[in-house]
């Protein structure tokens, strides 16, 4: 892997998520369509600024602007983690039954291939939050952005626990697997929330 995930066209980025290699995957996919939802969020937050509509907001909305940027340039970021982190453990399933280290470096490579997932999920939240606010604080005028955002919020939250308990369900170390499993289901939490969101820009395109 010579080339950054996120430096590929979207078509290149698709083309290989497509194809017979390990990475990008399910994990990369997910922190990406993360980015997309917090992106969306701060789309409608640039063009809701220094609108005299929205000014009682302004400050909460350059907040958030900024909140955002930070969200969303973490989860770009777990997209190549992501990758770096799983070929190693897709490489340790191929050493042999026989070796004494292999249970070891599969135990470790797996902790380190659930560790990108479970920070994109608390980043995922993080967008999720903001998305609720800009859906009080956002322009009229692009609510169904906030609604897109949301759901895409949602479906990240869901893709990347997948990754973080497909990892979990093969530990050895029951204990640290209870502790990530725990983190992850609070983080679950924020799915409903997310999909109250998209209900209700849903509703109020409809009505």
């Amino acid at each position: 892997m010579t080339d950054k995930m996120m430096d590929k066209s979207c078509t290149e980025f698709a083309a290989e998520l497509a194809g017979k290699v390990s990475v990008p995957g399910g994990g990369g996919a997910a922190a990406y369509v993360g980015a997309l939802s917090v992106a969306l969020c701060s789309m409608v937050g640039n063009f809701t600024t220094g609108k005299k509509k929205y000014a009682e907001y302004e400050q909460d909305v350059q907040r958030m602007l900024a909140e955002g940027e930070t969200v969303r340039a973490r989860l770009l970021e777990l997209v190549e983690e992501d990758a770096a982190a799983f070929f190693p453990l897709s490489q340790a399933y191929g050493i042999p039954k026989e070796d004494p280290t292999r249970d070891e470096q599969l135990e470790k490579c797996t902790k380190d291939a659930l560790a990108g997932p479970l920070e994109m999920m608390r980043q995922i939240a993080k967008a999720i939050e903001l998305l609720e606010e800009m859906n009080v604080k956002g322009s009229r005028m692009l609510i169904s952005d906030v609604g897109c955002g949301a759901a895409c919020a949602a479906a990240a939250m869901q893709a990347a626990a997948l990754n973080v308990f497909i990892n979990t369900k093969g530990l050895k170390d029951r204990d640290y697997a209870a502790k990530v499993e725990a983190e992850a289901d609070e983080l679950l939490a924020y799915v409903p929330r997310a999909q109250k969101v998209a209900d209700e820009v849903a509703a109020g395109i409809r009505a």
